[in-house]
């Protein structure tokens, strides 16, 4: 199998920061130009100064996530051309889908 090369204007956009976006974030973040974004400015204020608050990713993973921004600037997003939402989706008592986070997104 051969190894993957990112195309060079590729860059990647993980919207929402909690236990599935900011893991994916930081692992594409080793290779490929990654914009971590997240809603939550005192989330992206810890996680810019290398604290994970949820404890899903350690500060040795973020620091090697040389690649990566992270952000809750929406302009910060313009020049990403790839977008990954990862933002919950939780049910109701009918067990139905709030699907406002995604539509927010």
């Amino acid at each position: 199998m051969s190894e993957f090369t990112p195309p060079k204007d590729l860059k990647i956009a993980v919207i929402g920061l909690g236990y599935v976006g900011l893991p994916l974030a930081t692992v594409l973040g080793r290779s490929i130009q990654t914009v971590g974004f997240d809603v939550n400015e005192n989330r992206v204020s810890s996680l810019c100064a290398g604290h994970d608050a949820t404890g899903e990713v350690e500060q040795k993973d973020l620091a090697a996530a040389t690649m990566l921004q992270i952000t809750a600037r929406e302009e910060d997003l313009k020049s990403c051309n790839v977008f990954i939402i990862a933002v919950p989706t939780p049910i109701d008592s009918s067990s139905r889908p709030d699907l406002s986070p995604l539509l927010s997104a």
